[in-house]
C-alpha cells in the first residue's frame, strides 16, 4: 500500500518534466540561436570596419597634400562634409523606409509614395517657371531649404490627420490618396516643364535627380540635429513597432494604441523624408534597397536590430559608389543614379519573385 502511494508522485513528477523538455529549446527574442545571434555580430562589425575603411578611402585617395599640413585638413574637411551628407540621406532613407513599411505593414512601398518627392520637383520648377534661374538663384536659401521641408511635413501630416484619423480612418485608402495628389503633382510639373526654355530645363534637371553634390553644407547646423532626432524617435519606438508590425489586433491585445503608434510614426517618418530630399533632392529607392537588404541578412524582425544594418548597408552602398564615381572614375553625376537603378532592379525582382505587392 505504502509502495503503491511512494510511486505515484514519483510517475506523476515524470509526466510534467517529459512535457516541459521541448519547451527548454524554444527561444522568444530577435535572435533564433546563439549562431543566429553570432552570425548578426559578425554582420554588423563587418559593415562597421567597411564604414570606416570607406571614410579613410574618401578622405585620403589622390590627395596629393603632404599628410596633416593645413592644406591636406582643407581638402579633406571639404571630403568630410560629402560623408557627412551621405551619412545623414542614409540615415533618413533607411529609418524612414524600414519605419515605414512596418506602419503600413507591406514590405513593397516606400516613403516617396506619399508624393514628397513630387512636391519637391514641383516647387522646383515652379519657381523656375515664374521666376526664371535668376529668380532661383535669388530665392535659393535657407529661407527657402526651411519653408520647402517645412512645405511636405505639413502637406504629410494634414494628409494624415484628415484621412487616417477618426473612428473609420483608413490606411489603405490615405496611401491611395497619397498617391494619387503625386501623379497629379507630378502631371503639373510635366507640365510646367514642357513650357520652360531649353536652358531653363537644364539648370531644372540636375534639381530632379538626387545628387550629392547638390547638398548645401551649410545647413548641416540645422538637418543634423532634426535628422538625430527623427531618427532618435524612431528608435525610441522600436519596441512598440514590434508589436505594431504583429497587426492592429495582436498589438491592441499587448497594450499598444495601434493607430497612435502609426500617426506618430508617420509624422517621423516625414520629417526625415523632407529632410532628405531637401538636402540632395528626391531618392526613391534607395530605402527600399537597403530595407530589403538589411532584412535579408539579419534574419530577424527586430527594429533595434535591422534599423542599423540597414544605415551601415545604405552608407556602404551609397558611400562605396561616390567614392568610386567620383574619386576612381570620371561619373560624378551618376552617383544617385547608378544608386536608383540597382535599387529599382531589386525592386522589381522582389515583385516578380512575390508575384503580388
Amino acid at each position: 500500500m505504502r509502495s503503491d502511494v511512494s510511486f505515484t508522485p514519483a510517475a506523476t513528477s515524470a509526466a510534467p518534466l517529459e512535457a516541459s523538455a521541448p519547451s527548454a529549446d524554444r527561444r522568444v527574442g530577435p535572435f533564433s540561436g546563439r549562431a543566429h545571434r553570432r552570425r548578426y555580430l559578425l554582420i554588423l562589425a563587418g559593415l562597421i570596419l567597411a564604414s570606416l575603411a570607406l571614410v579613410v578611402l574618401v578622405l585620403t585617395w589622390g590627395n596629393s597634400q603632404i599628410p596633416f599640413t593645413e592644406r591636406w585638413w582643407r581638402v579633406s574637411r571639404m571630403r568630410s562634409e560629402s560623408l557627412i551628407v551621405i551619412a545623414l540621406v542614409t540615415l533618413c532613407q533607411s529609418f524612414a523606409t524600414v519605419s515605414f513599411q512596418t506602419a503600413t505593414g507591406n514590405r513593397i512601398l516606400s516613403p516617396s509614395i506619399m508624393g514628397f518627392e513630387s512636391l519637391y520637383i514641383l516647387i522646383q520648377t515652379a519657381v523656375v517657371f515664374f521666376f526664371g534661374i535668376s529668380g532661383l538663384a535669388e530665392i535659393d536659401g535657407f529661407a527657402q531649404f526651411v519653408i520647402q521641408a517645412a512645405g511636405m511635413v505639413v502637406f504629410a501630416v494634414l494628409l494624415y490627420s484628415w484621412l487616417f484619423s477618426g473612428r473609420h480612418g483608413n490606411l489603405h485608402v490615405m496611401l491611395l490618396v497619397g498617391i494619387i495628389i503625386g501623379t497629379g503633382l507630378g502631371a503639373l510639373s510635366a507640365f510646367m516643364q514642357r513650357m520652360l526654355d531649353p536652358n531653363e530645363f537644364d539648370v531644372l534637371r540636375a534639381r530632379m535627380f538626387g545628387n550629392v553634390g547638390n547638398a548645401n553644407t551649410e545647413y548641416l547646423w540645422f538637418v543634423i540635429p532634426v535628422c538625430v532626432g527623427a531618427a532618435g524617435g524612431i528608435w525610441l519606438l522600436s519596441r512598440r513597432l514590434d508589436a505594431v508590425a504583429l497587426g492592429r489586433d495582436i498589438s491592441t491585445n499587448l497594450g499598444v494604441n495601434h493607430k497612435r503608434q502609426v500617426m506618430l510614426t508617420l509624422t517621423l517618418v516625414t520629417v526625415l523624408m523632407a529632410m532628405s530630399t531637401s538636402l540632395v533632392g528626391p531618392m526613391t529607392f534607395l530605402g527600399f534597397l537597403v530595407a530589403t537588404l538589411a532584412y535579408a541578412v539579419t534574419d530577424t524582425h527586430s527594429h533595434r536590430h535591422v534599423l542599423p544594418v540597414a544605415w551601415l548597408l545604405g552608407f556602404v552602398i551609397l558611400g562605396g559608389a561616390y567614392f568610386l564615381l567620383r574619386h576612381v572614375l570620371p561619373m560624378v553625376d551618376t552617383v544617385t543614379i547608378i544608386v536608383e537603378l540597382v535599387g529599382g532592379l531589386v525592386f522589381l525582382i522582389v515583385v516578380l519573385r512575390r508575384g503580388r505587392l
